[in-house]
């Protein structure tokens, strides 16, 4: 693990800078902790000169990332924050979208809500074959009014983000490609040496 963070893993590859979500016992969801861990990791990445491009992606085979932790929110009552003390979501997508380094989603399984989210604003997004992806604010209480909706309606249109929105469906890799959700699909066992490729 590195020591600087306790839910995220970052290391630098060749070109790449590899972030990885690392709370793979809850699905990669995150806490406020986790998504400042993330803000820091991205700006470590922008302000390495060595470092081309950054691949995101989730820790095991199952997640790459389930949106915020409901487990911390039933038992606190909230996401909890940064160390700062702050909810830092909208920076952390804020500084996804201006890196001015590609940022490459390595989606390793599901994809849902605020960690959907994660990968819609990526610039280009490879799922491996089991990834699922979709939205859960209304169940949850919990809307994404900012990148969340601004993007996914430019990448899918505007029926098709308020459809994901509205339902809460889970689409499987196929229909994200379909739909231009993704750019491409590899065998789960191939999706970093792919991620890597493209970096």
């Amino acid at each position: 693990a590195d020591m600087q963070y306790e839910d995220v893993l970052y290391a630098v590859e060749g070109p790449a800078a590899l972030i990885t979500i690392d709370r793979p016992e809850r699905m990669n969801a995150f806490r406020g902790q986790t998504i400042g861990e993330l803000l820091d990791a991205f700006r470590r990445a922008w302000a390495d000169p060595t470092v081309a491009c950054v691949i995101l992606t989730g820790a095991g085979e199952r997640a790459f990332c389930a949106g915020g932790d409901q487990k911390t929110y039933a038992e606190t009552g909230s996401y909890g924050t940064s160390a700062n003390g702050l909810w830092e979501l909208e920076e952390l997508q804020q500084t996804m979208r201006s890196i001015p380094k590609p940022v490459i989603a390595a989606v390793n399984g599901i994809a849902i809500g605020g960690g959907h989210v994660l990968q819609v604003i990526c610039d280009v997004s490879i799922a491996a074959e089991h990834a699922r992806f979709g939205q859960a604010g209304p169940k949850v209480a919990s809307f994404d009014a900012g990148f969340g909706t601004a993007y996914l309606a430019r990448i899918v249109g505007e029926k098709r983000a308020r459809e994901i929105w509205f339902f809460c469906r889970q689409y499987d890799a196929r229909t994200a490609l379909e739909w231009g959700l993704v750019n491409k699909i590899v065998p789960a066992e191939r999706l970093m040496e792919e991620a890597k490729a493209w970096a």
